[in-house]
């Protein structure tokens, strides 16, 4: 199946240059605001976030009367992206390094770990410690909230916090930032959650200065890799006897198979690794002191597999510790995972990420894309591939799986827009007004009037894009019964962002609603350049750049992709089956969906066709929904009492 994304960078190498203290352009960027107390950095997996905390870190130590500084991680593996470095061979000033009994990631009981981060926040000596979330949280219990003062506390994969009452690391962050003087840096690769739970409350996020590096910039600056691309695999039955047709073994390829409570699993992760070994050939041998495992293929060739699926802790320590210590592109050619090999796991020969099943998370989709987006001489392509199953009309999950599909697309539009170059927008107020590089002017757009405007349309655009791409009604729009796209753009849109951002004034909600559209509208056209003009495509229809107005751009589906890629990609049949399954649980409509309706669509209607009303049974869609609306209408004035020539 083709892919949904597929995206070409220029290979120019600057975002692996360094510059004279030996920083990448992002570290260089995050540096750049290292006097900030409280620092968010949001930069795609192999960015090389881990050293910009050194460089951060270390200054605060030297140069901003910071005491000690704390690194916590998700996980203990992730803890040996943090492991000493010497930083002066690169004509930084200082070393990262510390004492070994301060990194707390590794094997051992909790309760010995929060003695020994106890220890370190009372020791004169110690000013680095590595730990997990888990020892920061029981540690912070087991002390003084004053012992954090003059303490800079990086979380690593900082979507693991969120405002959500129930999360303690959340409480942990909230409470030191209200009651310490410490700084907190804060990293993340992805700030998506595929919950409704923000990562930080409004109130909390506005202290933080925000660094961003987006995945166009890291990706367009790499050395080798080429191309991206990202589509799913349909299948029918159990996933097993369709794991061959999309996992190709000659690809350095990473499996992540279905969580035991997802529909896609049998319930027995052991026999679908071994299953899964089987369609490949034959296990000849697996290696006693590194777990790795020999399948030969039916072609004759040997592969390595790594299985991070078996739960034995001896085991899997044995296998986690070759994949570790691997740098050869031929140490190995497959790992199966469940839920490891995600977040903060390095395989920069990784060619293929190969997910079974819908993930709910677009955080995890994120991570799990950017095992396969590191840069290495052995490939130009990277390739992510959702395998998901049909939605079946038989079956009673058929609403789930649909809806299950719609997000796994939504999700793959959404990586599509993260993916691209980005614009700038600005109004038009002239004819032949020259726009910057990079800049595309329109005639009736608002630009922010606001410093939180600002900040959302710089840092927080994609985040809302997600919002807005997993909203239930939405989605419901996407395949289903035609929407108008004014309406998707004037009175859906800006009702997700008013949940978002409840802060927000009336003018504010248009301000961003406008730059969302604008942007997702720009993003999922073609750009063509004819002579010394450019052409923008929008609803199959190519607009000149000059003549772009915000209410030519309201008059686009900026999700009509989705449908387009729903009709190539299954049948008429299976198409026919979302369709019905979305218009038997159609979008309730709301007052101003049938107010916009009758006032720019209705009226038009009646004047073209001789006063006479659209029809409930046209073959029309567009014609149905007002048809829709005039009962709606009509009824609403019933309930309010009054007649129909009131």
């Amino acid at each position: 199946m083709p892919d949904l994304v597929n995206v070409t960078y220029a290979q120019t190498g600057k975002s692996l240059a360094v510059d004279h203290l030996g920083m990448r352009e992002m570290q260089a960027r995050a540096f750049a605001a290292r006097d900030a107390q409280y620092l968010l950095l949001k930069a795609p997996p192999a960015s090389g976030k881990s050293r910009a905390l050194m460089f951060l870190g270390l200054d605060k130590l030297f140069n901003q009367g910071i005491k000690k500084v704390i690194v916590a991680v998700p996980e203990r593996s992730i803890g040996a992206s943090f492991d000493p470095i010497k930083l002066t061979e690169d004509n930084f000033f200082a070393d990262w390094e510390f004492d070994d009994k301060y990194n707390l990631c590794t094997p051992g009981g909790e309760s010995s770990k929060v003695d020994a981060l106890k220890d370190f926040l009372n020791d004169n000596k110690g000013t680095i410690l590595i730990c997990t979330h888990a020892t920061l949280r029981f540690a912070f219990d087991a002390v003084d909230e004053s012992v954090f003062n003059d303490v800079l506390l990086a979380i690593d994969e900082f979507h693991h916090v969120s405002a959500d009452v129930d999360n303690r690391l959340g409480e942990v962050l909230r409470s030191i930032m209200a009651k310490t003087s410490a700084h907190v840096v804060a990293m993340t690769g992805s700030y998506f959650r595929g919950d409704s739970v923000p990562v930080l409350a409004p109130e909390d996020e506005a202290k933080f200065r925000k660094v961003t590096y987006n995945y166009y910039e890291q990706l367009n600056g790499y050395t080798h890799l080429k191309t991206l691309g990202i589509g799913y695999h349909f299948y029918t039955g159990r996933y097993i006897n369709a794991i061959d047709e999309v996992l190709d073994t000659d690809q350095k390829t990473i499996l992540h198979i279905p969580n035991v409570n997802a529909g896609e699993s049998t319930k027995d992760k052991y026999k679908e690794v071994d299953l899964i070994l089987d369609s490949i050939g034959k296990v000849t041998r697996q290696d006693p002191d590194t777990g790795v495992i020999f399948v030969e293929r039916k072609d004759g060739k040997t592969i390595k597999v790594a299985d991070l699926v078996n739960d034995d802790e001896k085991e899997r320590n044995k296998i986690v510790a070759y994949l570790r210590e691997m740098d050869s592109v031929d140490d190995m050619d497959l790992i199966i995972a469940l839920g490891m090999a995600k977040e903060g796991f390095d395989w920069p020969f990784c060619e293929h990420a190969l997910t079974v099943g819908y993930r709910g998370s677009l955080t995890e989709i994120i991570q799990i894309i950017g095992r396969c987006t590191r840069d290495s001489a052995n490939k130009t392509h990277s390739q992510f591939t959702n395998l998901i199953a049909q939605p079946d009309a038989e079956n009673d999950l058929v609403k789930l799986s649909v809806n299950n599909m719609l997000k796994a697309i939504t999700a793959s539009l959404l990586m599509e827009q993260v993916l691209a170059p980005n614009f700038k927008f600005k109004t038009k107020k002239f004819d032949g007004e020259e726009a910057e590089a990079g800049t595309i002017k329109i005639r009736g757009f608002k630009e922010p009037s606001s410093q939180r405007v600002k900040d959302i349309v710089e840092s927080d655009l994609n985040d809302l894009k997600a919002t807005i791409l997993q909203d239930s009604k939405i989605l419901q729009a996407v395949p289903g019964e035609f929407i108008d796209p004014e309406v998707i753009n004037k009175v859906m849109v800006p009702k997700v962002i008013q949940q978002k951002y409840p802060d927000l004034s009336e003018a504010e909600v248009e301000e961003i609603r406008q730059h969302v559209v604008t942007d997702s509208v720009i993003k999922n056209g073609e750009i063509k350049e004819v002579g010394d003009k450019k052409f923008v495509l929008m609803a199959n229809k190519f607009v000149n750049i000059e003549d772009l107005h915000i209410d030519l751009i309201d008059r686009v589906n900026p999700f009509q992709k989705a449908f387009e890629v729903l009709s190539k990609s299954v049948t008429t049949k299976l198409l026919r089956v979302i369709q019905d399954t979305i218009n038997a649980n159609r979008i309730t409509m709301t007052d101003e969906e049938a107010v916009l309706l009758y006032r720019d669509k209705i009226g038009p209607f009646l004047k073209m066709n001789n006063n006479k009303e659209p029809s409930l049974n046209s073959n029309d869609p567009l014609e149905r929904r007002m048809a829709e609306a005039l009962v709606y209408l009509r009824n609403k004035k019933r309930q309010m009492g009054r007649s129909e020539e009131e």
